[in-house]
């Protein structure tokens, strides 16, 4: 690899990892904003409820393309062709994020986030009812357990919440630890899903361990009654929750 090259690549995995490092952060951001507006709502207080909905509505927005763009980033270095003209690197990486988007399955996070934030609201005075609108139409499936078809890796049977490098066919979306299902592949010629009748077979290009993929494992993670592991994207939510009572507490001095 030559030395501009290596540069390049360098440069790729700093930015890509600075995206995700910010993704976290919204992801954080959004599960403090969440617990605050639960507690307007229990405080009567609809109007601070719906600034946070609009606040979240343009945060999710922006937790999408971040992470689109840190997946879109890690490619460019695979598609650039030296020349003896400047490279565009904005237009070669918005062509990489296009191609990002198009493969990818995870378009609809956003609308479950979103959806997860309204959830959260309703149930403070309609635990167990549908809210407006589910009664005529067909069920979005919101929850990250809808989203992650396997709860353990078929080759090691070891939970996905506790793999180290979770990775996930772009094919048929199941989930795998990294070293076993690569050799499995290696070992193998053309070889099929390991999960039990899935029919897709394994390609080590279309497998990789993609931001969306991170995301709906540390919810899952969080979400779990007693996480020993639990990162800190449940604590955010307990310190969500603390925040969330000292800004009522403001409210309430006024």
């Amino acid at each position: 690899m030559s030395s501009a090259a290596t540069k390049l690549a360098t440069a790729a995995d700093t930015t890509s990892a600075e995206a995700q490092t910010l993704v976290l952060d919204m992801r954080k951001a959004l599960s403090s904003m969440k617990s605050l507006a639960v507690e307007y709502e229990r405080a009567g207080k609809p109007d601070k409820v719906k600034q946070l909905e609009d606040a979240v509505q343009e945060l999710v927005a922006s937790y999408e393309d971040c992470a689109y763009l840190a997946e879109a980033v890690k490619k460019v270095p695979g598609a650039y062709q030296p020349s003896d003209q400047a490279t565009d690197f904005r237009k070669l990486i918005d062509a990489e994020v296009d191609k990002v988007k198009g493969t990818s399955r995870s378009s609809g996070h956003k609308d479950q986030l979103i959806r997860q934030f309204k959830e959260a609201v309703w149930d403070v005075h309609h635990a167990g009812q549908p809210m407006p609108g589910d009664e005529q139409e067909e069920l979005v499936m919101t929850s990250t357990q809808n989203s992650i078809l396997n709860m353990h890796c078929p080759l090691t049977l070891k939970p996905i919440v506790e793999l180290e490098n979770p990775v996930r066919c772009m094919d048929c979306r199941h989930i795998y630890d990294k070293d076993p299902i690569m050799s499995h592949i290696r070992r193998s010629k053309a070889p099929n899903c390991p999960v039990a009748g899935c029919p897709a077979v394994l390609q080590v290009a279309r497998i990789f361990c993609d931001t969306f993929l991170r995301m709906e494992i540390e919810e899952l993670r969080s979400s779990r009654p007693s996480a020993p592991n639990a990162t800190e994207v449940e604590d955010i939510s307990d310190q969500g929750e603390d925040e969330a009572e000292d800004l009522m507490d403001d409210d309430e001095d006024e």
